[in-house]
């Protein structure tokens, strides 16, 4: 009964995390950095929420590519920039979150291949897609600040990386292919409240 309860409380405290924030410092272009922080809501994908804080807490996004920018619609990321890890990544599929929150301009989602096939790629929407919430794409968060650097990421080559390449060859692959892409520097996990004055 001890070890049930525990259980219980367990879960309980999971369901009701509170929300929290990452700041990504990004490379929009050679020589101009810039930043954006996300803020998380457990309780609108709890399951999502919680593996983007795995990544962040694993650091694989680190020198990641925005691979697929379509203007008037979002940018995509989240295939690690080392195959070994994209390799590894790949196969640890979490099951598909309920859609509470519609995919407003600015909110954060999973993207997926199919029924729970959510791992490391996520996309921000650049607009309104509300047609994306039938299809069972659940935001887990939203862009708090620096929303004009997320609308600054380079799009010039839309979809034209091929994902199956970034997943075997990485940045190598990208680097050379698609020089201009704009990538994450870091993304670091951030108080979700101001830090108390100690004086």
């Amino acid at each position: 009964k001890t070890a049930a309860l525990l259980l219980f409380c367990l879960l309980g405290a999971a369901a009701a995390a509170e929300p929290y924030q990452v700041e990504f410092e990004i490379t929009l272009k050679k020589g101009e950095k810039a930043k954006f922080t996300v803020e998380v809501y457990p309780d609108w994908a709890p399951l999502g929420a919680a593996r983007f804080r795995e990544i962040i807490d694993a650091g694989i996004w680190k020198a990641a590519r925005f691979f697929r920018v379509v203007s008037g619609f979002m940018v995509q990321w989240g295939i690690p920039g080392k195959p070994s890890a994209a390799a590894e990544w790949r196969e640890k599929k979490i099951t598909d979150d309920p859609v509470a929150k519609s995919n407003e301009r600015g909110t954060i989602t999973f993207a997926t291949s199919g029924k729970d096939s959510r791992t490391t790629q996520v996309f921000i929407n650049f607009v309104d897609n509300k047609n994306l919430d039938g299809m069972g794409f659940s935001p887990f968060g939203k862009v708090i600040a620096g929303m004009e650097t997320v609308d600054a990421i380079y799009a010039g080559h839309g979809e034209s990386p091929d994902q199956g390449r970034i997943q075997s060859e990485g940045n190598s692959y990208l680097k050379k292919s698609f020089p201009a892409l704009s990538y994450i520097n870091s993304a670091t996990l951030v108080s979700s409240t101001p830090p108390k004055d100690e004086a």
